[in-house]
């Protein structure tokens, strides 16, 4: 499989959400830049703690090696680990086979762009649809459905779920994740640019910059349903598909499989990067604060009232751009059952921490580091993956 340049990675650096961007050029497109220097010296950081953490150390295992791997799922009945790679391909490793499979191609549809391309894919609960999310190459966002045969996922037995025009060329989110109540929760970025500069995530007028819930199945003459009880079906001016709002870039997002929880990775400007979690109790309308709140920094404006803070925040200058993880529920590391696996696209290093009444503790560094983390995986037994955008694809396994 092919294997991109030195050239082409620092390029697609930016594919985890430009960590630090500004606006310029004409048209307001937005330039990306290395954003390190950018955080205030004396910002706090979420620092690990001084007694013993009780997270292991661990080591990784290596799978396969493909074309820029950004998203990994499993499906339901069937042993294979599936692949997105950046540039359109979805990929299956079948159980006992050393060389994955290609089993959809939409590198002709795709864009190639830094922060774009093939983002996403889940599975159906029962397994007979695919859904893919991508950025096509006049650089809008599509979710679409694809129809399962017998060997694979075919392009003609396709079908368009959501189509999101973007304003800008960054911030595309794409990833997608059924939840435990069977709907699918696409996370959007906020558009582009820097800093927001049309206030889309704080407006409940656009879909960009939230987390939506849909029934991605056809339902009266539409291309999908909304369930009822999403939190603003009803609402004036607003969309009905948006489960929760403030986001910047939601980059890797899961569920806790035994909690219910919502663990989302939102990518900051230049300043923080946040891991935000909600219980599984929730009905939805958790209001995240961008572009008011950076993490719990003050980025154009005061807290709201009724912002949901980051559980865990660190300054950006310690990477570049947050990749959120899982909750290792497996059974090869005892030591680690419970704690949220995460990493940073720059830095590199494995780290976790446990959630106790609400506030984050024992964080500590899982001991390996990986280039250009761009996500996490789970399989059916609940034990973790990391999968480079160089290329490699790891499973955590004991130290």
């Amino acid at each position: 499989m092919r294997r991109p340049g030195l050239a082409t990675l620092v390029l697609i650096a930016a594919l985890l959400a430009a960590a630090c961007d500004s606006g310029g050029g004409s048209g307001g497109e937005p330039t990306v830049e290395p954003s390190a220097t950018d955080a205030p010296s004396g910002s706090p950081s979420a620092s690990p703690s001084p007694e013993p953490s009780g997270i292991p150390r661990v080591e990784l295992e290596p799978v396969v090696t493909l074309d820029q791997p950004v998203a990994m799922a499993v499906r339901r009945a069937d042993p294979s680990l599936y692949f997105a790679e950046k540039g359109g391909r979805v990929v299956a490793l079948r159980e006992g086979s050393e060389e994955p499979e290609v089993i959809l191609d939409l590198t002709s549809e795709v864009s190639t762009g830094s922060e774009q391309g093939l983002l996403g894919l889940a599975f159906s609960p029962d397994g007979r649809f695919l859904y893919v999310n991508y950025t096509d190459v006049q650089g809008d966002t599509r979710v679409v459905e694809f129809s399962s045969r017998v060997e694979g996922f075919e392009v003609g037995l396709r079908r368009e779920v959501l189509f999101i025009d973007q304003p800008y060329s960054n911030h595309n989110g794409g990833n997608l994740v059924f939840g435990p109540d069977g709907y699918l929760y696409i996370g959007l970025g906020d558009g582009g640019s820097a800093g927001d500069p049309e206030g889309r995530a704080q407006s409940l007028s656009t879909l960009l910059g939230k987390m939506l819930r849909i029934d991605p199945r056809p339902q009266g003459g539409e291309p999908y349903g909304v369930p009822r009880d999403n939190p603003f079906v009803g609402r004036e001016n607003a969309m009905p598909e948006i489960w929760a709002y403030g986001l910047r870039n939601p980059w890797r997002y899961s569920f806790d499989r035994e909690t219910g929880e919502l663990w989302i990775g939102d990518v900051g400007q230049g300043t923080r990067e946040e891991i935000d979690v909600a219980p599984a109790s929730s009905r939805g309308g958790e209001y995240y604060a961008w572009d008011l709140l950076e993490g719990t920094i003050r980025f154009e404006g005061d807290a709201p009232p009724d912002d949901v803070p980051p559980v865990f925040e660190y300054p950006t200058a310690d990477g570049c751009a947050v990749t959120g993880g899982y909750v290792y529920r497996g059974q090869d590391i005892p030591a680690l059952v419970g704690a949220y696996v995460f990493a940073d696209f720059c830095q590199g290093r494995l780290e976790a921490f446990r959630l106790e009444d609400g506030q984050a503790r024992g964080h500590d560094e899982l001991g390996p580091e990986v280039a250009n983390v761009a996500s996490f995986g789970e399989d059916a037994d609940g034990e973790l993956y990391v999968l480079s955008l160089s290329g490699p694809v790891f499973r955590i396994v004991p130290a």
